[in-house]
């Protein structure tokens, strides 16, 4: 059963604006989610593109400064990008104060041969091109997990079904969850249904959706929902701050993710962008601090998962063929 409270109407101004004769009309409580994580809470944070041990303890560092709870930490550029040594020191560093990491497979579309990305249709963006493509992926789900990562991030449809696949057949441990990269998100309820049964744990939206969308996908599908509350450039750059509350209400169990606009690319990220990397890591978590004032401020606070919760509890699958 759902608090009342979590999911109570709240938008910024209002009670100004009211009081000016300029009130927006009443929301519809129907359009609250009905749905949370297991064990309790609507939402979860994640910091992402935090491509290294050195921008972890950033994050970490910062984190702790800034009073900053985190559940999730993403990296962008890839298993293949990080040496075994550097991935160990992040799951342990992770593992010690009960935060998921999550790690990128690869190859994706835009760093092969392919011209096709380059086109202005984009061609296939991200996903996996050919055979040798996914075996990398696989691959590196396989090292990932061997060196304890619990979450893999993946950006190709067939991927995510052979991981799903391999997780089933106990490849992967059998609590590794799977999370759908923004660049490919889905757009409508039926896509975001198909990413579920295809065997993601979690869903990356994009964030140009709509209250009203968000409101759509919930009435198919209880999946955990990651969304950026500020985008990178590349996925738009925009800032949902004032919305965070609505989205919660809407789109839960939603992890909150701290983007940044206005920021460089750093994938694939090397040495070379150590600066970037480094301030904008540490950005990022100064963002999440402003997203959970503002949420303070409108009483809205409330509701978020207990920190070291990680699994998405009961999906639907597909049947997988024997």
């Amino acid at each position: 059963m759902t608090d009342a409270s979590a999911t109570a109407p709240r938008r910024p101004g209002e009670q100004a604006l009211t009081a000016l004769g300029l009130g927006a009309p009443a929301l519809d409580p129907a359009d609250a989610s009905p749905h949370s994580f297991p064990g309790g809470g609507r939402w979860r944070t994640e910091v992402p593109s935090c491509e290294g041990p050195e921008a972890l303890a950033v994050v970490l560092k910062e984190a702790s400064r800034l009073d900053v709870p985190v559940h999730r930490i993403s990296q962008g550029s890839g298993v293949w990008m990080l040496t075994d040594a550097e991935i160990t020191e992040m799951v342990e560093a992770t593992a010690e104060r009960d935060i998921e990491l999550c790690l990128f497979t690869g190859p994706r579309g835009t760093w092969d041969i392919g011209g096709s990305t380059r086109t202005d249709s984009h061609g296939a963006g991200l996903r996996a091109r050919g055979h040798d493509a996914v075996a990398g992926c696989v691959e590196d789900a396989v090292r990932a997990t061997e060196l304890g990562v619990k979450c893999l991030l993946v950006a190709d449809e067939g991927v995510l079904w052979t991981l799903h696949r391999a997780r089933t057949a106990g490849i992967l441990p059998a609590d590794t969850t799977l999370k759908v990269s923004a660049l490919v998100g889905p757009v409508n309820p039926a896509s975001f249904a198909v990413h579920e049964h295809l065997g993601a744990d979690s869903v990356n939206v994009p964030s140009d959706l709509t209250l009203a969308h968000l409101t759509e996908i919930r009435r198919v599908s209880a999946a955990p929902m990651d969304m950026y509350i500020e985008a990178p450039d590349d996925l738009g750059g925009y800032v949902r701050m004032y919305e965070v509350a609505e989205l919660i209400r809407r789109g839960a169990p939603v992890y909150l993710k701290f983007g940044l606009a206005k920021a460089p690319g750093i994938y694939p990220y090397g040495h070379h962008l150590r600066e970037v990397a480094l301030s904008t890591a540490k950005e990022r978590v100064r963002r999440g601090r402003l997203a959970l004032d503002l949420l303070a401020r409108h009483g809205a606070d409330g509701g978020m998962a207990p920190l070291g919760s990680r699994l998405p509890g009961d999906l639907r699958r597909f049947d997988i063929p024997s």
